[in-house]
């Protein structure tokens, strides 16, 4: 029971001036106020008493920021705004400040806008039209950003390729989103050549940011020195004849089944993700931000990159994670916000004291997966403020931000907001995802401390609940749920599990499906199942993420079917090498005799993912990956790895 009456009085008046500052309108205390009488009136109102006094800070806080939000996103949408719209008003203001680091290099606004008009011009020049999509597969680097930018003043759609892909993930991802052309980096030059038997057909531009000769893939122009002579000029026309919700990226995601899909980014989604973090994490124009996630996925590329080109903020940019450099470059290129992923902030605790790591300037690091049981260790070891944990796909419209430090948490919503902003997990069939439903045919709505599916409704009239999908459009069918919160409403379907507290914070809990993340990727089972079988002789195989005690993620693991001894792990690791990226390569191999079918003639993976990788109670041959061989998994191995004295 509550008994400092005049606190919660307090904070209830304050959130209704806070709120009525805000919007200007006398009658949202007064609604504020009507809330807190009908909490009154219920059976339990002791406890919404309790509730409301200890949120009302917290709620008050995300009010008025998500107001602040939505009142810049109404105003760009009024005026038909797009990115590289915002841009050049942000270039105009301060074209000589630093908008990227990287490598000791320096690109200022001015620089970013005229590298991104000759981009526009030269693509325009070679018969690249409004709508159509070029593939961009490059290494993370300023000119990364500079291309799809310069891109879109023209109205070309950008496929961003995960630069870790090969051969037929790589020329899935560029045929799905039905690319016209390919520019590439010189560093991937080999890697693409490997899958250019597909792609003969496509146009090949080939950029060497260094500026050293390099040869040439035959048929591929030399884009470096092709811009050199295209004008730098804004092309206003063409930028003027953009719309607020044109798609501008495809960005790949693996979704809970089959090979990569190309999530659909409109401006005005990344206008929404982008601004979404700013306000709600208080990210400012004169911060520097630090970024080693890869550019293609939406946390350094929408979320990082998108403090620079809609809020002038700076980015220091590396191509690759590096732990023992981390604290180091923040320290050069004073960096006041860094970006993570789960994963970092482990390989960051596991090394050795270093004076650097309490040097810095970094007050917010914000980002996904940071375990709880490192939580406080880590921003207490690293002198960290804020830690701004985010939930959120990048094809789904329901989000969630931690914006003040809960530990565990991925964010919170009021059991109040929810007529604004309606989202909710959902009970399901453990076995098949599906809804569970009510007797009225609508899904169960969990209760707190109950895990369920994250979803959110879908409303096309609103940025922040609207969904675009993927670029086929049967697969975003797939992630549509009917029937939600009430008949006829739509609803997303995230795929993962969470379970919510009392006051309202989430806390993330398992994935469903068919994907499981590891090393800050998601590893679609069903692609990689299709590459091993077609590397082990079309043999049955299975492929599933495993937990690995002390290590972020799940660890993949193939089940093979073996029925004639003729599987071959010298040929098996070597096809993978040359076909998976490294993250997607199974660590443990689990030689079957037959696969367990169930009555559907469905795969019993779930039995398979609880036996794990323990030779205590698998009777069939255990392997493990280390040094690019696969070696026997004794009892003594499986030890030294689930002690942590193996290093994952």
């Amino acid at each position: 029971m509550v008994t400092n009456y005049p606190a919660l009085v307090t904070s209830i008046l304050a959130v209704g001036a806070a709120v009525s500052f805000v919007i200007g309108r006398r009658v949202v205390p007064q609604l504020v106020l009507l809330a807190v009488v009908g909490f009154l009136t219920t059976g339990k109102r002791y406890k919404w008493l309790y509730i409301l006094y200890k949120t009302i800070p917290r709620d008050s806080m995300a009010l008025c920021r998500f107001m602040q939000l939505n009142m810049l996103l109404w105003w760009w949408e009024r005026h038909n705004m797009t990115i590289p719209k915002v841009f050049c008003d942000v270039a105009q203001k301060h074209p000589k400040k630093v908008a990227f680091h990287c490598n000791k290099q320096q690109w200022t606004f001015a620089k970013v806008e005229e590298f991104s008009n000759r981009v526009a011009h030269y693509c325009k020049s070679v018969g690249l039209n409004r709508g159509d999509t070029v593939a961009l597969f490059m290494e993370s680097k300023p000119e990364y950003v500079c291309i799809w930018l310069g891109l879109s003043k023209i109205g070309v759609i950008t496929a961003l390729i995960n630069s870790n892909l090969r051969q037929l993930p790589l020329v899935h991802t560029i045929k799905i989103a039905n690319s016209r052309a390919i520019i590439f980096g010189s560093e991937l030059a080999s890697e693409l050549q490997m899958a250019l038997g597909d792609l003969s057909d496509l146009p090949l531009y080939q950029y060497n940011a260094s500026g050293i000769d390099k040869v040439l893939l035959p048929g591929a122009v030399d884009l470096l020195t092709a811009l050199a002579s295209s004008p730098s000029d804004l092309p206003h026309k063409d930028l003027t004849e953009g719309s607020h919700y044109d798609k501008v990226l495809y960005i790949f995601t693996s979704g809970t089944t089959g090979l990569p899909k190309a999530a659909v980014i409109s401006h005005s989604r990344y206008m929404f993700m982008s601004m979404g973090v700013h306000y709600m994490l208080r990210i400012q124009a004169d911060d520097t931000l630090y970024t080693p996630l890869p550019l293609y996925h939406t946390a350094g590329g929408t979320l990082g990159v998108g403090q620079v080109l809609l809020c002038g903020a700076s980015l220091a940019i590396r191509s690759k994670f590096s732990a023992s450099n981390f604290w180091a470059d923040c320290i050069a290129y004073n960096c006041t916000v860094a970006q993570y992923i789960g994963e970092m902030c482990r390989y960051l605790l596991s090394l050795p004291v270093r004076p650097e790591e309490r040097q810095h300037k970094v007050r917010l690091m914000f980002g996904n997966g940071l375990r709880p049981q490192i939580w406080e260790k880590f921003v207490t070891r690293f002198g960290i403020k804020q830690i701004g944990e985010i939930y959120g796909a990048t094809e789904g419209n329901s989000n969630l931000v931690n914006i003040d430090s809960t530990v565990g948490a991925v964010g919170f919503m009021p059991r109040y907001a929810r007529i604004v902003y309606r989202v909710g997990l959902i009970r399901v069939d453990e076995t098949t995802g599906e809804p569970i439903r009510g007797k009225d045919g609508l899904c169960i709505l969990c209760e707190p401390g109950e895990p369920g599916v994250f979803v959110g409704k879908i409303d096309a009239k609103k940025s922040f609940s609207s969904f675009t999908g993927y670029a086929d459009q049967k697969e975003s069918e797939k992630k549509v749920i009917y029937d939600v919160f009430k008949h006829g409403d739509q609803g997303f379907n995230s795929g993962d599990i969470l379970v919510m507290d009392e006051l309202g914070y989430f806390y993330f809990r398992d994935r469903t499906g068919d994907t499981f993340r590891w090393r800050g990727e998601n590893v679609s089972t069903a692609e990689v199942e299709a590459v091993i079988s077609n590397i082990a002789g079309l043999k049955d195989a299975v492929v599933y993420g495993v937990e690995v005690p002390h290590v972020e993620g799940r660890a993949g693991m193939a089940a093979i079917v073996d029925t004639d001894g003729t599987f071959n792990l010298v040929t098996f690791v070597k096809g993978i090498q040359e076909n998976l990226p490294t993250y997607a390569r199974p660590l443990f191999i689990r030689i079957l005799s037959r696969l367990q079918i169930t009555g559907t003639f469905k795969i019993k993976k779930v039995d398979l993912r609880t036996e794990g990788f323990d030779p205590h109670k698998i009777k069939d041959k255990l392997y493990f990956l280390s040094g690019g061989q696969y070696i026997p998994l004794t009892e003594k191995l499986y030890e030294d790895i689930t002690s942590g004295r193996v290093r994952l």
